[in-house]
Formats: C-alpha cells, sequence, structure tokens
C-alpha cells in the first residue's frame, strides 16, 4: 500500500495510503455483480408483467438507468464509495484533502469507459501502477485517489509511541491529561490523518492548546503530533 502526501488550502500536509490495486479490482468485482443482480431483476420483474414488447423496451432502459449511472451516482450520495469500496473499505477523494463535487465524479464516471469498460481496465491498472498513488485515468482527469481506509494495528494504533532515546519534550503541560482524554486525542488525531480532515485536526489542536494555554508556531497536525509524542516521555519516566 503507497502512502502519498496531499497539501490542503491550510498548507496542512496529511499522508494518505493509496488503494491497493488488489482490493480495488476487487470492489470492481463486486460492484459488478450488484450492477448484474440489479439488470438481472428488473429482467424479471419485466417478464412477470408480461407487458408488450415495444414497451418493454422503453421500460427496459428507463428502469436500469440507475444501472447505467451506478457509479456516478453511488459515488456522489454516498461519499465517495460504491457498495465494492465501502466493503473494501476504500474513498475516493480529491487530492488536496477537500471532499470532490459532482463534477468530479462525473469526469471519472465518463473516463470509466475509456481506463475501464473499452480496455478490460488494462489502461486503469497500467497507470496506477505507473503513477503510484492511485490515479487512474479518470483520477488524473478530475483531481482525485482512491484512497484505503483500513487500520494497521501497530504501534501507532496504541497509545504508546516508539520516540528516540534522545527525545526531547516541547510540551509539560501534556501531563494535565489523563490516559483516556489522551487516547481519545490520537484516536482522534489518526483518523483524521487517514480520512484527510484537516478540520478535525484544526479544532484537536485549538482545544489542546485552550485546555494547556500553550502558545506555539508549529502547524495543527505537527502541534498534535508532538503532544501525543511528548505525553508518551512523561509517562514511560513514571
Amino acid at each position: 500500500m503507497d502512502q502519498f502526501q496531499i497539501e490542503t488550502a491550510q498548507n496542512i500536509t496529511i499522508n494518505q495510503n493509496a488503494a491497493h490495486l488488489g482490493d480495488r479490482m476487487l470492489a470492481y468485482i463486486i460492484d459488478s455483480f450488484v450492477i448484474v443482480v440489479y439488470i438481472i431483476l428488473t429482467i424479471l420483474l419485466l417478464a412477470f408483467l408480461e407487458i408488450d414488447f415495444a414497451d418493454m423496451w422503453a421500460l427496459y432502459l428507463l428502469l436500469n438507468l440507475p444501472a447505467f449511472l451506478y457509479y456516478v451516482l453511488m459515488e456522489t450520495f454516498t461519499n465517495g464509495k460504491t457498495v465494492g469500496k465501502s466493503l473494501m473499505s476504500l474513498r475516493v477523494v480529491k487530492l488536496d484533502g477537500s471532499k470532490p463535487n459532482f463534477a468530479s465524479y462525473f469526469i471519472r464516471w465518463i473516463l470509466r469507459i475509456f481506463d475501464v469498460a473499452l480496455t478490460s481496465g488494462g489502461v486503469a491498472v497500467l497507470t496506477i501502477l505507473i503513477r503510484g498513488n492511485g490515479q487512474r485515468v479518470g483520477d488524473i482527469a478530475a483531481g482525485t485517489t482512491v484512497i484505503s481506509e483500513k487500520k494497521k494495528i501497530t504501534l501507532e494504533n496504541t497509545l504508546l509511541r516508539d520516540l528516540p532515546q534522545d527525545y526531547v519534550p516541547k510540551f509539560p503541560q501534556v501531563t494535565m491529561f489523563k490516559d483516556r482524554e489522551m487516547q481519545t486525542i490520537k484516536e482522534l488525531y489518526d483518523s483524521a490523518k487517514r480520512k484527510g480532515d484537516h478540520n478535525i485536526i484544526i479544532s484537536l489542536s485549538d482545544q489542546i492548546k485552550k485546555v494547556t494555554s500553550i502558545s506555539t508556531d508549529l502547524n495543527p497536525i505537527d502541534f498534535v503530533d508532538v503532544i501525543v509524542k511528548d505525553y508518551n516521555y512523561y509517562t514511560q519516566q513514571l
């Protein structure tokens, strides 16, 4: 899983995990299955209703419009996800950290015809491998990518942080927090970094400064990271 950085409008750098190609292919298979099942159900419905042949085709096209627009509709109304992406913990996001708009989803959908449908996914796979940040042709044109929201169980997922031996803490005020409070801060911080939600990180930074009366020029993402590290340093000395 490749990691890349995005630069938000607030000049905050956030690391994101590009979706693994295998996960994207599985999500595509799942979505294709959903579409096929939907189409089969509409055919069975029309057969059951015994509608005239001429009227059947018009109704068939109307009923299957949602299947044709599946990707653009799902991603627009479910915050960058489809059924397959949800099951694989994937999401479409903008490279600058903002939420994609309808135009972005529409561009991805239109160009899916070229880099997925007409080439059996060959162009999409090649582009994703070359770019290294999860972008197929549609993503490049729309300024989007697909990230993985899967959590890896590592030291980063616990309150503990692996600090260097020569680590020098900056803010002794962190000792006023309790373990449970710091765990909540860290979980919110890590989740916001994965999702590219810089607003949560800014809010965390502001609340910490308010509670501790700390004044610093560090940007919010670096400040919260230092707070967590400093807390680990002081608690490990006890």
